[in-house]
């Protein structure tokens, strides 16, 4: 028969401690996101009763309603365009970038903390500049190139305008990631296929990219998933009378529209679901094509 093992007092802390720094997490893991998953898949079932009082249940009717609507369809429309546009190039750029600022070079802290100052400015900060760059009447961007462009209030072209600020607003994150992921990749690669007389484009695309793409993986991911999220951009910079407001709002900006401004929840939480489904499948996708281009090492 075997004895039993004794606990010793530091595996016992290390047990204590462990779960001490873990609880926190985990609570707010469950309060946070998947309480809220569940109540909004419940939610989805019923229709708001008058003054958010008395749901009544009304099954798939809210689903069967957003299939039909329009406007679902025509937010999903948008959503992708922002999506298609946002997500490579903040990608391509971020890369690029990443390449260049890690190298040696003079001030080079300095252009990282240039690059990434986006993500730590005040969104309604940000959204009051590009306002006043895209303003078709004393824009910088107008006035600089002598334009008269209508950027955020023509329906054809007002989402790809949001979805410039959006490449901005996440380059300096994708950048960061990438570089983390360069900072891991041996020189010694570089260095043989210098002796071979590799040019630094081939190196680029045979060597920096195959031995990167599980962080351009990962940065993919959750650039789709955010950009398929996209609402503050289009909130913050879109007024309620802007003519182009149908042709650029995103599904969870009508979510909002639904389920605050119009207190219908249920249709509102239905919208939310139909959005989750198709990241879930997109996500899918992906992780089904990483065995065909991620190399790990």
């Amino acid at each position: 028969m075997k004895s039993k093992q004794k606990v010793t007092p530091r595996t016992r802390n290390e047990f204590i401690w462990g779960w001490l720094f873990i609880i926190p997490t985990m609570l707010g893991l469950i309060v946070l996101n998947i309480i809220p998953i569940f109540s909004t898949i419940y939610e989805s079932f019923f229709k708001t009763g008058d003054f958010g009082m008395g749901n009544k249940f009304v099954g798939v009717a809210n689903y069967t309603k957003l299939l039909a609507d329009a406007d679902v369809w025509q937010a999903l429309i948008n959503t992708f365009k922002y999506a298609i546009v946002e997500v490579p190039f903040s990608i391509a750029i971020a890369l690029v970038l990443a390449v260049f600022l890690n190298r040696k070079m003079f001030f080079r802290g300095g252009y990282r903390t240039i690059f990434f100052l986006p993500m730590v400015a005040a969104p309604a900060a940000v959204a009051m500049v590009w306002r006043w760059l895209y303003n078709s009447q004393f824009g910088l961007i107008n006035n600089v190139f002598h334009t008269k462009i209508s950027w955020v209030s023509d329906p054809k072209i007002a989402i790809f305008s949001i979805a410039v600020i959006g490449i901005w607003s996440i380059l300096g994150y994708n950048m960061v990631l990438f570089i983390s992921g360069l900072q891991e990749i041996p020189k010694d690669y570089y260095e043989a296929a210098s002796i071979d007389g590799a040019t630094g484009i081939k190196q680029f695309f045979n060597i920096t990219v195959p031995l990167l793409s599980p962080t351009i993986f990962f940065v993919l991911v959750t650039r789709v998933i955010g950009a398929l999220q996209v609402f503050d951009l289009i909130f913050m910079v879109m007024d309620s009378a802007n003519q182009a407001l149908p042709k650029t709002q995103s599904l969870v900006y009508l979510f909002y529209k639904y389920a605050f401004m119009q207190n219908n929840k249920g249709y509102g939480s239905a919208i939310v679901v139909f959005l989750l489904v198709i990241i879930m499948i997109i996500t899918a996708i992906q992780n089904w094509g990483e065995k065909k281009w991620v190399y790990y090492n």
